[in-house]
């Protein structure tokens, strides 16, 4: 006799998952739901239906929609992260390192599912939970490449997250403008982290690479 690695009663159309398929199945549905309707219009019903399993099931997995939704959005908060810092440590060129985080960005908001609307175009900011997990990420984003620029230029660390904090914004502002922007049939996403790599360079280019 074998033994399930779900919960009982986890039987549905799609047949018996591991625990961690189901899990991840259950996440794509709610991510598709989410963005769709935001938090407060998805419901834990219509959330079962896209994934095909019964609401008791979505329920022996995540015991509320506020968890499930916390566990898409550590999912993709932390995705966004791991882009960054992968992109910081490709190279140990500065003009590189600039146009990989731009890229990384640019990346993650073109993602299918639309999951930068989680991370970025929240309708649950006002929940403690929430707004920790969207703080963290974009000061976790800005450490990252703070720590960079406080190394090689030799600046203050309050100064080098400043100008961290600025990169940040400028990649996420700009690639959250491309790619919901009627305009963005015209730009292609390679022209456009281009555009914003030059810019972004020739401004913290104005602070040279100091000798160790």
């Amino acid at each position: 006799m074998t033994t399930s690695t779900e919960p009982a009663g986890d039987t549905t159309r799609h047949g018996r998952l591991p625990r961690s398929e189901r899990r991840a199945q259950l996440l794509e549905a709610a991510q598709d739901v989410f963005v769709e309707a935001g938090y407060h219009a998805a419901a834990m019903d219509a959330i079962a239906e896209r994934a095909g399993v019964s609401k008791p099931v979505l329920y022996q997995h995540f015991p509320s929609k506020k968890e499930l939704y916390l566990a898409l959005l550590d999912q993709h908060c932390q995705a966004i992260v791991d882009l960054v810092r992968t992109a910081l440590a490709s190279t140990d060129d500065n003009r590189e390192r600039v146009a990989a985080t731009i890229a990384a960005y640019y990346e993650f908001f073109d993602r299918d599912g639309a999951p930068f609307r989680l991370v970025f175009e929240s309708d649950l900011t006002g929940e403690a939970a929430v707004r920790e997990r969207l703080d963290r990420v974009e000061t976790e984003c800005a450490e990252a490449i703070a720590d960079v620029i406080s190394e090689d230029a030799a600046l203050p660390r309050e100064h080098a997250l400043l100008l961290g904090m600025a990169l940040a914004g400028a990649a996420q502002n700009s690639a959250r403008h491309w790619v919901t922007s009627a305009s963005r049939s015209g730009v292609t996403r390679p022209e456009a982290t281009q555009l914003v790599q030059l810019l972004s360079w020739r401004g913290i280019g104005g602070f040279p690479k100091q000798s160790a």
